[in-house]
C-alpha cells in the first residue's frame, strides 16, 4: 500500500466536492435537481478514476535531478539547477517543492511548471549562504497532475544531499588573473606607479620603444651593436602572512556575513594572487591562542591547504590576546615578512591597549592592519535629522567615524601601514595594498 503515500488530492478536487455538497442541499429544496446531482457524483467519481489511471499506469515514468556544485561559495549567489524528464503521454502540470537546507529558513519554496508529453524541462534558482559548514538538502518533491487536475502523484528524488559551504571560491576565480591584467580598473583596483626597480634581475633583452633608458646595458649593447636593456622582475619568494582576528570584535554582521567571513574570503583570494606573483602565502588565526596555522610556502597544494584551513576557522566571544600573537610571530616567523592583520578597532583607546604589541611586530616585519568602517554609522550620518535625539545620534556617529581616521593616523605615526575599508570592498582594498607594497619594493 505504499502507493497510497504518493496520492495527493488537488484543490480542484475539494472545490468540486464542496460544489456537489451544496447541490445536495439545494436538491432538498428543489427535488427536481436530485437526479442531476447524482449524475454529477457519478461523473466526478469517473473523472477521478480516469485521473488516477492516467497518473499511475504502470508504463508511465518521471525523472528529476537536482544539480549542485561540489561545494557552495560563502556569501555568493550559488546556482542550483533542477532538471525534469516526463514519460507521460499528456501535458503534465508540475509543482516542485525542493527541501532547502535549514540555514536558509526557506519553508515555502515551490515552483510551478508545465511539461510537454515525453519532454524535458529545467530551471534554476540561487542560494546565498552566509555561514560556513555543512548544508543538507532534503528531498526534491515533484507533484505531477494530468489535464484533469483532480489528483496528483508525488515523485521523490535526490534524498539527503550534503554540500559543504567553503570560503568564497567564486571571488577567487573572479580575481584569478587580476595580478597580471592591464585592465585592473574593471575590478576597482588602482593603477600603481612603479617607483625604481626591484632587486631581482631577470634577463637582458633588445630595446623596444617604451623601455626605460636608464636600464640600458652598455656592455651588451657594444657586443651586439644594438641597444640592449636589463629587464627586472618583481622580487619573488617573499613571505606574506594573513593573520585573522577571530575574537568577539569580528562577530559583527554586515549584509548577512560576519566581519570574520569577509576576512576569510579576502584571505583566500589574496593568497591565490600572492602565489601567482611568485611569493609565499601563509596564514593563521588568533584570539586567546594562535591557531589554524599554515606556514608560508608556494608549493602546488598550498591553496588547497589554505582553503581547508579557512573552512574550519570560527569566531568566538573571547577578547583577542595580542601579546600571545606577538610572542607567536616572534617565535615562528623568523624571516622578515609582510603580515596583513585582519581585525577591527572601534576606538582609539582600544588601539592604544594593543599598540605596544603591534609596534613590536612592526620592528621585525612589515605590518599592515586591515580594519573596517562602520557602514551603519555612515548611513546614520547621511540621514536627515528630524528631531533633537537624531541630532545627538548623528553627532555620536560622527565622533566614532572620526576616531577611525585617528586610528589610521596613530598607526602611521609608528610606521605601521593600515587599510580602513568597507566590508564589501575588503578584498579589492587588500589586493591594492599588497600590489602597492610589491610595486614600491617596501618589503
Amino acid at each position: 500500500m505504499k502507493w497510497l503515500n504518493r496520492i495527493y488530492l488537488n484543490n480542484l478536487f475539494f472545490y468540486v466536492l464542496v460544489g456537489i455538497m451544496v447541490c445536495f442541499v439545494l436538491a432538498f429544496v428543489f427535488p427536481a435537481l436530485y437526479a442531476a446531482v447524482w449524475l454529477m457524483v457519478y461523473a466526478f467519481i469517473g473523472f477521478t478514476v480516469i485521473d488516477f489511471l492516467l497518473l499511475f499506469a504502470s508504463n508511465q515514468r518521471f525523472d528529476g535531478t537536482r544539480i549542485l556544485a561540489e561545494k557552495l561559495s560563502n556569501g555568493d549567489e550559488n546556482q542550483v539547477v533542477v532538471r525534469l524528464e516526463s514519460g507521460y503521454s499528456f501535458h503534465a502540470a508540475l509543482k516542485i517543492i525542493d527541501e532547502i537546507p535549514v540555514q536558509f529558513q526557506m519553508r515555502n519554496f515551490s515552483v510551478n511548471r508545465t511539461i510537454s508529453p515525453g519532454g524535458s524541462d529545467s530551471f534554476e534558482y540561487f542560494l546565498r549562504p552566509t555561514e560556513r559548514g555543512e548544508y543538507h538538502f532534503g528531498s526534491l518533491n515533484v507533484y505531477v497532475s494530468s489535464p484533469l487536475r483532480l489528483v496528483s502523484r508525488r515523485f521523490k528524488f535526490e534524498t539527503g544531499q550534503m554540500v559543504p559551504n567553503y570560503p568564497s571560491y567564486m571571488q577567487l576565480r573572479k580575481y584569478d588573473l587580476m595580478a597580471f591584467s592591464n585592465r585592473l580598473f574593471e575590478y576597482g583596483l588602482k593603477k600603481i606607479r612603479r617607483i625604481g626597480h626591484t632587486m631581482e634581475f631577470e634577463q637582458i633583452k633588445e630595446y623596444v620603444g617604451g623601455d626605460d633608458l636608464r636600464t640600458i646595458n652598455w656592455k651588451a649593447t657594444a657586443k651586439k651593436n644594438q641597444l640592449m636593456v636589463n629587464q627586472f622582475q618583481d622580487e619573488r619568494s617573499q613571505n606574506v602572512y594573513m593573520a585573522i582576528d577571530k575574537g568577539r570584535v569580528m562577530k559583527m554582521p554586515f549584509n548577512g556575513l560576519s566581519l570574520l567571513d569577509y576576512a576569510i574570503n579576502s584571505t583566500l583570494v589574496l593568497a591565490n594572487i600572492i602565489l601567482k606573483k611568485g611569493d609565499k602565502a601563509g596564514m593563521f588565526s588568533f584570539s586567546k591562542t594562535v591557531e589554524n596555522r599554515v606556514a608560508a610556502d608556494r608549493r602546488s597544494m598550498q591553496m588547497q591547504r589554505i582553503m581547508e584551513t579557512l573552512y574550519n576557522v570560527n569566531t568566538n566571544f573571547f577578547e583577542s590576546d595580542y601579546s600571545r600573537l606577538y610572542a607567536d610571530i616572534k617565535k615562528n616567523v623568523t624571516q622578515r615578512s609582510l603580515i596583513l592583520l585582519y581585525t577591527n578597532f572601534e576606538t582609539l583607546d582600544g588601539l592604544r591597549r594593543q599598540l605596544p604589541y603591534l609596534k613590536g611586530i612592526a620592528k621585525s616585519h612589515l605590518l599592515v592592519v586591515v580594519f573596517f568602517e562602520n557602514v551603519e554609522l555612515e548611513a546614520l550620518m547621511n540621514k536627515k535629522a528630524g528631531d533633537i535625539q537624531e541630532i545627538y545620534d548623528q553627532v555620536i556617529a560622527e565622533k566614532f567615524a572620526f576616531e577611525k581616521r585617528l586610528i589610521v593616523n596613530e598607526l602611521k605615526k609608528y610606521g605601521i601601514y593600515s587599510v580602513l575599508t568597507r566590508p564589501e570592498d575588503l578584498t579589492v582594498e587588500s589586493i591594492n595594498k599588497y600590489l602597492e607594497i610589491k610595486a614600491r619594493g617596501i618589503l
